[in-house]
């Protein structure tokens, strides 16, 4: 096996907005690095820096191909450490799907989180096939991935792949769309979606984060993208960050500050999917467990403006119905519970999260959404 330098000209990385690398390193962050000085909490910069949607992209006639990560990875008290999986595709045909165990792990316990450490993994996958192929290695969507050697079988040629032909689709939105529980980083509900559709994906899911952060809408605002979506609303509520008063004006300057930059870019606001824990019930969500939630009664919260998710679709159905008759021609709105209903609650086992299921349903359920048909 030869090995390539991780700076080599031929090795793209798609879906992040930051990327460092030297010839024996490459870590990639889904947004700039200017938005770290204003990242309110850890918890933000580690789901940043988790590579959901991230891809490292190249063109090979090689047979066989090594990595040697390090990664790291979650881990609930009591629960087995959560999947680092790598899915390798060769001329858009899922090949291999490989899982690195060894790296770091952020152990999350009723105490709070601790840092175990690891060691780095290798990984191997042959059988590639004879000639010129695109690679396309989706990295795992629930750790962090530090990539440390990437050897390529000798004699093998090393190529840029074509740029991809499909829209630049850049798509916000809490765990859900950060998808950790679908069987690999592939399956997650947006790049199912982005599949289907033939688009170029950017996810900025971000387990937990969804808060309409100005330094996302910014980095919406500046990127090169045709195409912007939002999931939005079951962060705020889960975590009872916002109430009725500031919700929506928060949501207005979220879309205002995409438009300074991005003005007729087709954009589209899903409101929150279905949660039976939040339906009628204001947040925040509790633990019962390390693995699953609940809710306490809370009715003067209420009173005071807490938000359903009820509420909050509610909310943001009038605030779009509000910009379109303002003109905006390109702005659409779509109902969550569309992609995700209570007909599908057999598949929300922890009462939050879509399981591998939900999430791939998801996925083909947008791809054949109005907003997906229209954008072609």
């Amino acid at each position: 096996m030869q090995s390539v330098p991780l700076d080599h000209a031929a090795l793209s990385v798609r879906g992040a907005m930051h990327v460092v690398r030297t010839s024996s390193s490459l870590k990639a962050w889904r947004l700039p690095a200017w938005t770290w000085a204003q990242s309110p909490d850890p918890a933000v910069d580690l789901m940043v820096g988790m590579t959901s949607g991230v891809r490292l992209c190249f063109t090979t006639d090689a047979e066989a191909l090594s990595l040697k990560v390090l990664e790291t990875g979650i881990q609930l008290a009591g629960t087995p450490r959560r999947p680092v999986t790598f899915e390798l595709y060769v001329d858009g045909v899922q090949k291999a799907s490989t899982e690195a165990s060894s790296g770091h792990t952020i152990l999350v316990t009723p105490t709070g989180p601790s840092f175990v450490p690891g060691n780095a993994s290798e990984i191997f996958i042959d059988d590639l096939g004879a000639g010129h192929k695109a690679l396309e290695l989706w990295l795992p969507q629930s750790a962090q991935v530090e990539l440390l050697e990437l050897s390529i079988s000798d004699g093998a040629q090393l190529l840029p792949s074509l740029q991809p032909s499909g829209l630049r689709w850049a798509h916000y939105g809490s765990s859900i769309s950060h998808g950790m529980e679908a069987k690999g980083p592939s399956w997650t509900w947006p790049a199912v979606a982005a599949r289907a559709l033939g688009h170029d994906l950017m996810n900025i899911g971000l387990a937990g984060q969804c808060h309409l952060d100005g330094f996302v809408a910014r980095s919406l605002r500046d990127g090169p993208f045709d195409a912007i979506s939002l999931e939005v609303g079951i962060n705020i509520i889960g975590a009872d960050t916002m109430r009725r008063r500031v919700f929506a004006s928060a949501l207005h300057s979220f879309l205002d500050t995409i438009r300074e930059g991005k003005p007729d870019v087709p954009l589209l606001v899903i409101s929150p999917i279905f949660c039976p824990l939040l339906e009628t019930r204001v947040g925040p969500l509790m633990r019962d467990s390390l693995a699953s939630y609940g809710t306490t009664e809370r009715p003067h919260s209420a009173a005071d403006g807490a938000l359903t998710l009820v509420e909050s679709r509610a909310i943001i159905s009038d605030v779009i119905t509000r910009r379109q008759n303002g003109g905006d021609a390109n702005l659409a709105y779509l109902d969550g519970l569309t992609l995700f209903g209570a007909a599908d609650e057999a598949d929300l086992p922890d009462h939050l999260h879509p399981n591998a299921a939900g999430q791939e349903r998801m996925g083909l359920r947008f791809a054949g959404s109005d907003w997906a048909k229209r954008l072609g």
